[in-house]
């Protein structure tokens, strides 16, 4: 829309955004159109159509470990998961409309496990291999999570969850033995062909995933992905206007290198899924450390590398990581944290030569993720951009005080989307739904953008509360309570801290209980550090303080304790 007001305007020699003024009043509602039309998504599951393109590769390698070396091709991994999804049916006590968790680190077994899974009906949640115990049994039992897929290092703690489970079915151990008298299967138990055993009709519309996200605020909440909304997404993503990839031949594949994780929704669509459907090869990671991703680097020659910016800083300044060992790499995009222009910078000048495209998107695990990408033909004036609408994506940005449309580039406010990749809602919490999602179907992100004349986007900052520890979302709500659990702790607070490597860490300000004057910040740190995965630690320290700052509501004034740490 705003495109044509800037043609129209130019016309009648008048601004933009004065011409939309005489045209739609103070009130106006300014919605920004991609400029890449809309997009046909065909009736198909998520399975279906991921695997869609690739009887012209089924010889070509899918997914190897690279660590290990242990390799699927096209054909076997297609084939893997309609035994999967026959033997989950017959062999696990599942039925279409279950629940399952996947305990996994990044293993080519994956794929087989998700869409086995998907094309037996069932709906998959993904946890953090890192996650605590109350961590994972907070996640799982919110799913209504019937079996857990894990390895042999992880069985333990699958284990201890599965006693907390309703109903539950079984384990199934990747990689391990079987133990039937603890209702632990391995992963032959889905390898075992069963053609009698008919494979159920999924629906589009059916929910594939639950994906748990803090949303704008507070705990986690269970993300309702349907199998419509990830296809939608891949699809937006394949628009060559956009990406520039090939399709794979005898001669060339593309290669990725991928360490993001599988569990969350950038590697779980964006790099698992849509990778797959366009015919790469993905080299995986089971456990990042610098030496194994520079070893992968230099044995599989990737074509392609998915980062956050914490690890291309990483590439730029590690002193084994050399020019040669980037040489290959033609495309990398980078997600889950915004990525600055001086980054950009210094890896264009660390890899020497301007023939590899630098591309950042902007996304949610609510919006299946993406709702902008830089288009590779993105001008280096606009660096910084984290891109333009995919096709039939819609956008608003409203003023943060008055929730009115800024109606103007160049100006902040909240980000509203809408689109077919939204999500159907969170799981079991309309109240939660009705808030993020208004009444006519606008996605509010709580993240403050603004978009220039020719409608890229660039992220502000954002009015939800999340820390963002390398890509991974910290919730303050989570960790506030948990410290209010100790002993001598009258109140607390948690705010993130911007860090040069890590973009943002936990940092807690407590006030203590009268008579509880020897509690020490060690000792708030290690009580949190037991209970949560690494990156949820308190690594920015605590500070005590005589009482948090709060407005008439209670509400915590998240600012005023920033000010106090700069």
């Amino acid at each position: 829309m705003f495109t044509s007001c800037k043609i129209v305007a130019r016309r009648l020699k008048l601004k933009p955004s004065s011409f939309q003024s005489m045209c739609f009043g103070k009130y106006s509602t300014t919605v920004l159109k991609s400029a890449y039309g809309e997009v046909d998504v065909p009736d198909q599951t998520l399975s279906q159509f991921v695997w869609s393109s690739s009887s012209g590769w089924k010889n070509l390698p899918a997914l190897t470990c690279g660590i290990s070396g242990r390799s699927y091709t096209f054909g076997a991994s297609e084939n893997l998961c309609k035994v999967g999804a026959q033997a989950f049916l017959a062999n696990t006590g599942l039925k279409p409309g279950d629940r399952i968790g996947l305990l996994l680190p990044n293993v080519p077994e994956y794929m087989v496990a998700v869409h086995a899974a998907l094309q037996a009906g069932l709906i998959v949640t993904f946890a953090n291999p890192l996650y605590t115990v109350p961590e994972l049994t907070r996640q799982f039992q919110s799913a209504k999570v019937r079996c857990i897929i894990t390895i042999p290092q992880l069985l333990e703690a699958a284990q201890t969850v599965s006693k907390t489970l309703a109903n539950y079915d079984c384990t199934i151990n990747i990689g391990g033995s079987a133990e039937p008298e603890q209702r632990i299967l391995g992963l032959e138990s889905l390898l075992s062909p069963s053609e009698n055993v008919k494979l159920p009709e999924v629906r589009p519309s059916d929910i594939a995933v639950l994906l748990y996200s803090s949303g704008t605020t507070g705990i986690p909440k269970g993300v309702m992905l349907t199998h419509r909304n990830l296809v939608t997404n891949i699809i937006q993503l394949t628009d060559r206007a956009l990406i520039d990839y090939s399709d794979p031949t005898d001669e060339f594949q593309e290669t990725v290198l991928t360490v993001l994780p599988f569990f969350h929704i950038y590697g779980f669509n964006t790099i698992l899924n849509y990778m797959t459907y366009i015919g790469a090869h993905l080299v995986t990671i089971p456990k990042f450390t610098p030496q194994d991703y520079i070893a992968c680097l230099e044995n599989h020659k990737p074509t392609v590398l998915f980062v956050v910016p914490s690890l291309l800083l990483l590439l730029i300044t590690h002193p084994e990581v050399t020019p040669q060992h980037l040489s290959s790499v033609k495309k990398i995009f980078c997600g889950a944290a915004p990525m600055k222009k001086g980054l950009i910078d210094q890896f264009f000048k660390k890899i020497g030569r301007n023939d590899c495209t630098v591309s950042q998107g902007y996304g949610m695990t609510e919006t299946s993720p993406s709702v902008t990408i830089t288009p590779y033909t993105m001008p280096y004036s606009k660096s910084g951009s984290c891109g333009k609408l995919l096709p039939s994506t819609l956008a608003r940005v409203i003023d943060l005080t008055d929730g009115k449309d800024v109606g103007m580039p160049n100006k902040s406010g909240e980000l509203l989307v809408k689109g077919p990749q939204i999500m159907k809602g969170y799981l079991d919490n309309p109240k939660a739904t009705s808030e993020a999602i208004d009444i006519d179907g606008w996605l509010h992100t709580g993240d403050v953008v603004y978009y220039d004349e020719d409608e890229y986007f660039y992220v502000v900052d954002r009015t939800k509360e999340l820390i963002k520890v390398k890509g991974n979302q910290v919730s303050p709500t989570e960790l506030e309570s948990l410290i209010l659990e100790m002993q001598g702790v009258a109140d607390a607070a948690v705010i993130g801290i911007p860090d040069n490597v890590a973009g943002e860490l936990p940092k807690a300000y407590v006030v203590k209980k009268p008579g509880f004057d020897s509690v020490t910040p060690e000792q708030v740190q290690e009580f949190v550090a037991s209970k949560v995965a690494t990156y949820k630690k308190l690594a920015a320290g605590v500070t005590f303080l005589d009482a948090i700052p709060r407005n008439s509501a209670g509400k915590i004034l998240r600012n005023e304790l920033k000010n106090l740490s700069s």
